[in-house]
């Protein structure tokens, strides 16, 4: 008689008290998609010179409208916990010190893609339209542009555009947020 296996999905919680209890090496770079836990791409020098670059512009526009967040985790549901390279967060005075932002907080994710420009695209942009992110950006690096997809609905955006070399990026949800793609890349 054969019998399929029954996979065992890992809820958040079970995955951060994981991460609390040590089973994860100190250095891991991890992150919880649909109850499965993944190792995240090591960050090159182009990817870590954007994250870089994006955390100055959008830190600059912030003051106090909102919060950039950087590498860190949002709770999308009970078995997604990405860690977006960046986030911009509805403001709070505690900076949500006592749980981790959900999709209702997110007014922006930004995915630095290097080499996983397609995964980005076919898993975690669809991750975040069902989560009801109002709006991800894509940076490519390998084709110098920005992504810019909003308007979640169901398992897709309903709006995506681009913007390359010459251009700005700019956000249609976070008033004044534009960004110089030459700047970006340098």
């Amino acid at each position: 008689m054969s019998r399929k296996l029954a996979k065992r999905w890992i809820s958040a919680v079970e995955y951060e008290r994981m991460g609390e209890a040590g089973i994860f090496p100190p250095d891991a770079r991890l992150e919880l998609i649909e109850g499965d836990i993944f190792e995240m791409s090591p960050i090159g020098s182009p990817h870590a010179a954007c994250v870089d670059t994006l955390t100055l512009l959008f830190t600059e526009l912030a003051q106090r409208r909102f919060i950039v967040r950087v590498q860190n985790p949002i709770r999308l549901d009970d078995f997604s916990e990405p860690q977006p390279d960046l986030t911009l967060l509805r403001w709070r005075e505690d900076f949500y010190r006592g749980a981790h932002p959900t999709p209702a907080d997110v007014l922006l994710v930004v995915e630095v893609a290097d080499t996983t420009v397609v995964t980005d695209r076919t898993i975690k942009v669809p991750l975040y339209a069902r989560a009801g992110v109002a709006e991800v950006w894509v940076v490519n690096i390998p084709e110098e542009r920005v992504e810019i997809y909003t308007g979640p609905a169901g398992e897709a955006y309903q709006t995506a555009a681009e913007s390359g070399r010459g251009e700005r990026a700019q956000s249609p949800t976070v008033e004044g947020l534009s960004v110089s793609v030459d700047e970006l890349f340098g």
